[in-house]
Formats: C-alpha cells, structure tokens, sequence
C-alpha cells in the first residue's frame, strides 16, 4: 500500500469572477522510501495540492478528491482535531517563505520545542536537547544561543534552516519540501539536500520535493511529476524523463536548461501559463506549443499509459504517432 495515495485531487478558490481552478484533478503516488519531485512553472499548483493534502488552505478553497489517503487514513473524512495529530508529526512540510511561516511573536527555539512537547510528548529538558540537536543538524552555529532569537534576528537563509529542523523534528513519516534551498547559498544547499537523503535512507520516510532547480531533481529524486496549469501532464523515473520526455512542455523545460543549449541564446517557452479567464478550451498547454493543432486546441488530452509516461497529449513526442505527424 502506498503511503501517500491522491486521485482526482481538485481546488478551486472562490474569487470576484467566479471560481478558479488552481488544481485540476491530479492523481500522485507516494511510496515509503519514495523521492518524488514535482517541477513547473510558478502557477502550476505544484504548492497548492500540497496545501490541501495538510489541511492549510483558506476558506475560499474548495479541495475535492475521490481518494485522499495517507497511511491508511482517509484526510478527506477526517476532523480537523484528528488532522492535527497527523500533520507537524507523520506528515509534515517545508514551507517556501519562512519569514511567513514561523511566528514573529516567539523565539525559534520556543517553537520548535513546542511541536515536540506536543507531538513527542517530550518535557522541557529533553525538547531543549533534542532542538539543539537538530539546529547542528541543519548547519545552524551556535544553537543553543540561536534558539533564543526571534525570526526577525535571523537571516532568510537561517530562518529557513529553522523551518527544516521543526519539519523534521518528530521523524516524520512523509516530508513535502517546497523549495526548500531557495534561500540557501550552494553550499549549504548541498549540505540540506544530504541531509535530507540520509534521512530518508535512515528511516525510510517518503520525499515530496517541490522544486524549480531540475538540476536538484537530477541529483536527488528518484522520480518526477511534471505540473502546468494545475494538471500533472507527465510523470516518469528520473532517468527516462531527461532521456525521453513525452510531453512538450517538458521537453521544453529540459530544452531550456543553460547546459543542454545548443546555441548562444537560451530557448524559452512562449508565453505564460493560462490564468482565470484565458483558459483554453483544448489543451492547457496548446498555446504556447509548437505542435499544437486544431483538435489540441478543441479537445482536451487524457493522460496515457505508463510507457508514455501518463503524458496528457494527443500526440506525445517521441512515438510512432509524432513522427507520423
């Protein structure tokens, strides 16, 4: 059984123009051990289905989904009261801002002992121990002093170093980082990103890594869930993707990486991903795609099989149907 198991996951915002579909029934699958990436374009939704796995989004959310399960339990059927003993503990996230992320009211070091008094039960001793422990483990020096600053003394890097040690404080058993080295020199994102691989060797959680830096996709996932426009248009192993994408926006996200470039310009994607009222009635992706024709642009694509790498296109690329197009 899967650890993390979503189908036809959808979200819609209730806005001044009608309702907006933000994600648009996306199937994921997590497995214990699991290193999934989730790459596209900001506006994708790629943080937003994410937000509804924990509970996080505002009112104006409307989440659906056939299924919504995480370790055996279904989310969707659950109270807010029994969610809460899940999320911060077995199930915990990464957030992308930190400075809007942890309380500017409090010291970092009174609110990770807090999700450890809560969570583990730990008394004040044992949860001043531990947060040392996991500050020197994420690269924070001096860690007892560091705990008594508030978020507003700390760099965005620090602050950000903060939000993994709570979000790994209680050895969750899935961890969704979204973007979690944005803030991070190079060096220190290597060292985050070892971190969070021995971790998973270690105790086997499942990784979610939501993340713009496909280079880090090449390095750590094992496998990638390609967003746009709130649908998953592709998802295959790391190695087939980079060798063989299906979908055109994804060989066009690949084709844009500065050491694939062939040339002394940069290739780019022409135009933005589809918002609110410019939503086509084909496929999202028609607009800006070099291989779109008239039945893209009427019809909207359903994903195929495995071996197409669950692309969402009438005519996926490099196949006997593209090159006969």
């Amino acid at each position: 059984m899967s650890l993390l198991r979503l189908r036809n996951l959808s979200v819609e915002f209730s806005t001044t123009g009608g309702r907006f579909r933000a994600v648009d029934q996306v199937d994921l699958d997590v497995d214990k051990g699991d290193v999934l990436a989730i790459v596209g374009e900001s506006g994708s939704g790629k943080s937003v289905s994410m937000l509804a796995l924990m509970g996080l989004l505002p009112w104006t959310a409307k989440v659906t989904a056939d299924e919504m399960v995480f370790d055996g339990h279904d989310l969707s059927k659950m109270s807010a009261r029994a969610r809460r003993r899940i999320v911060g503990k077995d199930l915990a996230m990464i957030f992308q801002e930190p400075m809007s992320s942890l309380n500017p009211c409090f010291t970092v070091g009174f609110q990770i002992r807090e999700a450890l008094r809560i969570h583990l039960g730990m008394d004040r001793k044992a949860a001043q121990t531990r947060a040392v422990e996991l500050f020197d483990l994420v690269g924070i020096p001096d860690p007892e002093q560091r705990l008594k600053a508030f978020p507003h003394q700390m760099s965005g890097g620090m602050n950000q170093r903060v939000m993994i040690a709570m979000a790994i404080s209680c050895n969750p058993k899935l961890l969704i980082a979204d973007e979690p080295t944005t803030a991070l020199d190079v060096t220190i994102q290597a060292q985050i990103l070892d971190l969070l691989v021995n971790l998973r060797e270690e105790t086997g959680m499942g990784l979610v890594l939501i993340t713009h830096d496909m280079g880090v996709v090449a390095e750590t996932a094992q496998r990638v869930s390609v967003h746009y426009a709130g649908q998953k248009v592709e998802e295959q192993p790391v190695r087939p993707l980079f060798r063989s994408p299906h979908h055109p926006y994804t060989a066009a996200l690949l084709a844009a990486l500065p050491e694939r470039a062939t040339d002394k310009r940069l290739p780019t994607i022409p135009g933005v991903v589809p918002g609110q009222f410019d939503r086509p009635k084909g496929c999202l992706f028609s607009p800006r795609c070099k291989f779109a024709d008239d039945h893209c642009r009427k019809v909207p694509p359903e994903p195929r099989g495995p071996d197409l790498g669950l692309a969402r296109c009438h005519y996926p690329l490099n196949t006997d149907e593209r090159l006969a197009s």
